[in-house]
């Protein structure tokens, strides 16, 4: 139970399947991964919902395969997206939950909670992940916590990024920043490596998570890291390897078996467990048995996967990572023989084939394995958190992080052009200009669209918002001189501007976190009250387990007691015959009503104690 204090800032590495959460010691100076109520270092971003109860964490990921349609995992790949994204309608054949389409064309994850059917957008499940991020933290520190910094993939645009901001706010934390994974990871390695102490290093990041592929070169010199460049892909993980996997499987029994198990949720997640498992083994051995009893209409499964077969499946995955890599060097215009480090992060770098494809392209070079893939993330985000939530020791006080844009940034043009202000790997802060004119005679406004991505056309990118120059004299087209002004901040806070050079007539907006099919206020709210309320029905199941297992725990300790010869024999046959009468009772009702209410395990209980107490008070008479 948390206390009244509040509780210093913590970093959170909020994963596509697993989560962590740090806090930076003072008086020990260094960070400290706190683990959950298992024990664990990390927790799985797992959130379920059955029957009676919401579970979130380790208690849904293990009861995932008795309930499949109403775990919910990988919310991440929806966060900040369109439910018309290709991205999303592919990950849909392979989820066994339900993705509809919500207001605004976000993806909604429906299941069925206490009989009834739910929708919730990703950011609501986010925030259940984030919420039991925040309970682990305080019940380690014994205080309230409000204050975190927490981690995105470094390729996450706007909409991501402010839709994880959303999901932090429903937590009820105050999201102090929203920091990039590889430079959440530079700054531990920069920590426990001291790698700019003695001069410039450039170091890469290479971060092959769950669900996401962060590349990232960055200049580390005595305390300041700088952000050279930035790849990646937001879809390419170890959920896409164990996809490969299963996919190979339910293949081979259908042709085996001439069956088809994609009918079957549970039979799928059942086998999506063992892959994922057989996966991780394979960076330990060169082959591995599955084995699945019952797996589907009462088939049992068996089969080998060797290392070489893994390897088979993924390969092209392996190589669109390669890919991403010489990008990122390309991008910095940086020599693969001036990079010192190659640091690996997540928890897919541990797969022996990416690492020799990482050391062949490096030609023969170590990696870094000195931090902890899993916890790096969270380790670097705690640190940032120290230092913006005024708990900065003098080792991390003085620590300096450089940032770029990792989109480009720019406006619409006659031909659904996008005409880039501010291309990607900009370091910001930044402010850059450019200049546009009209497109019909007498034309007196201009609409300035705003847009953040890649391709060409502005349709396939990221709409940011929009507004309008007025009052701009009739001239022909062409004529008019308007001045379009883009600034981004420290904090990625986006603000743009457009200027009538002939008049200087103005106008502008910044871009904010309710535009774009984005969460509106009113939504945000509305998530924020039934995350209370459903953390309310959480604390008042908890209390009935707490109820009904004191009253089992008093039932079997009574039965226990009278069966101890020295005791029954003290006691008269008309005490033995009313107390076993009223254990049975217990027993046969707790049989009976696994689902009753608090007030009715507690009342059973004082009535035992009545029929007890008093027996035990006369006995006590007796020897004295």
């Amino acid at each position: 139970m948390a206390g009244n204090g509040e509780g210093p800032a913590i970093g959170i590495d909020l994963g596509t399947t697993y989560s962590c959460v740090g806090v930076w010691r003072q008086w020990h100076e260094r960070v400290e991964i706190i683990v959950n109520d298992q024990g664990n270092r990390t927790t799985p971003s797992y959130v379920a919902f059955t029957e009676e109860e919401r579970l979130i964490g380790d208690g849904a990921m293990n009861q995932v395969a008795k309930n499949p349609t109403n775990t919910i995992f990988d919310a991440k790949r929806l966060i900040g997206r369109r439910f018309s994204d290709e991205s999303v309608r592919s990950d849909m054949k392979l989820w066994p939950f339900k993705v509809v389409p919500g207001p605004r064309d976000r993806p909604m994850i429906e299941v069925t909670y206490r009989d009834k059917q739910k929708q919730f957008a990703a950011e609501e499940i986010s925030s259940m992940v984030l919420l039991k991020m925040r309970e682990t933290a305080e019940a380690f520190l014994g205080l309230s916590v409000k204050n975190a910094v927490v981690t995105v993939p470094s390729y996450f645009n706007d909409a991501q990024r402010q839709a994880t901001m959303d999901a932090g706010f429903i937590a009820g934390l105050n999201v102090m920043s929203i920091l990039n994974e590889p430079t959440a990871a530079a700054i531990a390695y920069e920590l426990e490596t001291k790698a700019g102490s003695d001069g410039n290093k450039n170091a890469l990041v290479f971060d092959l998570g769950g669900g996401t592929l962060d590349v990232s070169l960055l200049t580390i010199k005595q305390g300041v890291i700088e952000v050279k460049a930035t790849t990646g892909d937001t879809h390419l993980g170890g959920e896409d390897f164990d996809n490969r996997i299963v996919d190979y499987f339910v293949e081979e029994f259908k042709r085996k078996l001439k069956k088809d198990i994609t009918r079957d949720p549970r039979a799928i997640r059942r086998l999506r467990t063992s892959c994922e498992r057989a996966k991780r083994i394979l960076s330990l051995t060169i082959q591995t048995t599955i084995e699945i009893d019952c797996l589907y209409d009462g088939i049992d499964f068996s089969t080998t996967l060797t290392r070489a077969k893994f390897e088979d499946l993924n390969m092209d995955l392996f190589t669109m990572c390669m890919k991403q890599v010489k990008k990122c060097l390309m991008d910095a215009n940086v020599h693969i023989s001036n990079i010192h480090d190659v640091v690996l992060v997540g928890g897919s770098t541990r797969i022996p084939k990416v690492q020799q494809l990482l050391q062949d392209f490096f030609k023969g070079k170590e990696m870094c394995k000195s931090i902890n893939p899993d916890e790096a993330v969270a380790y670097g985000a705690a640190v940032r958190a120290a230092i913006l939530g005024g708990n900065a020791t003098e080792k991390i006080h003085d620590l300096l992080l450089l940032e770029v844009t990792p989109l480009s940034l720019g406006t619409a043009i006659l031909g659904d052009i996008m005409s880039v202000v501010i291309p990607r790997n900009t370091s910001i802060p930044t402010k850059k200009e450019d200049r546009f004119t009209t497109v019909g005679d007498n034309q007196t406004e201009v609409l300035i669209d705003v847009y953040q991505g890649e391709r060409t056309r502005v349709t396939e990118n990221n709409f940011l918002g929009e507004f309008s120059l007025s009052e701009i004299p009739p001239a022909p087209a062409g004529v008019p001189e308007i001045n379009v002004c883009f600034e981004m901040d420290a904090n990625g806070i986006l603000h743009v501007s457009a200027e009538d050079k002939a008049t200087g007539q103005m106008s502008g907006m910044t871009i904010s976190k309710y535009e774009n099919g984005r969460l509106s206020k009113a939504e945000v709210d509305r998530m924020l009250k039934e995350a209370k309320k459903y953390k309310a029905e959480d604390e008042k199941f908890k209390k009935k387990i707490e109820a009904k297992n004191a009253l089992e725990f008093y039932v079997y300790k009574l039965k226990n007691t009278i069966k101890d010869h020295k005791i029954t024999s003290k006691m008269s046959p008309a005490d033995k015959m009313k107390t076993k009468y009223a254990i049975d009772e217990a027993i046969q009702w707790l049989d009976c009503n696994q689902f009753a209410e608090i007030d009715d395990f507690e009342e059973k209980k004082h009535y035992l104690e009545d029929v007890w107490n008093p027996i035990v008070a006369k006995m006590y008479q007796w020897n004295r």
